[in-house]
């Protein structure tokens, strides 16, 4: 039996919430992916280069990405010539089971954040505007209160006219503790922000920062002098740096990936807004581009709808209908 195959008598049984926002906000994206993988399986009555051929397209246009694409149909060609593969229905098990490889690979991923275990978690956020990033920092913020922890907002983003505004009243709307000051640098926010975080005796903080990459050169800089303000102020701070990326940018988001990892140590990724795509490909493009994993999924606007990225339940929610 197959992966997918697997997963359908697991979670088609076990039907929590979590599954059930991985099928709904993945809807977009099967209802393309695997309408087209079902037609090709009418079209063709055997496995030749015109049926590839179609394959590689049908992969790219779900934002799997040329060179990720190119190296998965010659895996796929080898294995279909080496277990003489001519079945369609055995082929869709092998094509799941290829594209689940091409996340995981021989790596052991983790999508839970890195704790502090002596004194506050910080967790920086980065990521251009308008990516959903600060909607996902209040969003996170709710969950992590509802595990009884203890949450400040630190509004690291001084640049943008109403950032500190915005995570303020999110931080009410939510019910943990703000700092921010309009006045200051970022890095000075941050510092003092921190101290008080210590002795509040927070949790986890959450980082704000300013959403532009239009100048590399000045935003690593920024970036750096955060980072050893906050490691400064807490012992192997930041645990964490999550790049958050619209999903709906498709290959774009993949070009910020590259860019900000050029420039900060990005320890996992967000992808908002997977519910208003129908190219659910594109976690499998950055895994494989840059490397890091996505450690959060947006599939729609409610709080509940922020999950802990889970491979399964993604692969589950993509190809149920295959």
């Amino acid at each position: 039996m197959g992966l997918l195959n697997k997963l359908k008598n697991v979670f088609s049984k076990e039907k929590t919430k979590d599954i059930e926002v991985y099928e709904k906000g993945l809807e977009k994206s099967r209802e393309e992916f695997v309408s087209k993988l079902n037609i090709l399986g009418i079209k063709y009555n055997k496995v030749n280069e015109e049926f590839f051929d179609e394959l590689e397209e049908i992969l790219i246009m779900s934002d799997i990405g040329v060179t990720t694409v190119m190296d998965f149909i010659e895996k796929l060609r080898k294995r279909v010539k080496e277990e003489n593969i001519e079945n369609f229905d055995y082929l869709k098990e092998v094509i799941v089971d290829e594209l689940m490889l091409i996340y995981v690979g021989e790596e052991i991923l983790s999508s839970k954040i890195n704790y502090n275990n002596n004194g506050p978690t910080v967790i920086l956020f980065v990521g251009v505007n308008g990516v959903g990033k600060t909607t996902t920092i209040a969003k996170l913020a709710s969950k992590l209160k509802k595990e009884n922890k203890k949450v400040m907002l630190i509004a690291g983003d001084t640049f943008r006219a109403g950032a500190t505004n915005q995570l303020k009243e999110w931080s009410e709307k939510v019910g943990c503790e703000f700092f921010g000051s309009e006045s200051k640098d970022p890095s000075s926010v941050i510092f003092d922000g921190l101290k008080k975080a210590k002795e509040y005796n927070i949790d986890v903080v959450l980082v704000d920062t300013a959403g532009r990459l239009q100048n590399k050169q000045n935003l690593m800089k920024e970036l750096e002098k955060m980072n050893k303000v906050i490691s400064s102020q807490i012992e192997g701070a930041p645990q964490e740096t999550l790049l958050v990326i619209d999903a709906c940018t498709g290959q774009n988001g993949i070009s910020q990936a590259k860019s900000f990892k050029e420039i900060t140590n990005i320890t996992g990724i967000v992808l908002t807004k997977m519910d208003g795509t129908a190219k659910g490909g594109i976690v499998l493009a950055i895994k494989n581009a840059v490397g890091i994993p996505v450690k959060y999924i947006g599939l729609g606007e409610k709080e509940e709808d922020l999950l802990v990225f889970d491979i399964e339940k993604y692969i589950y929610g993509l190809f149920k209908e295959l």
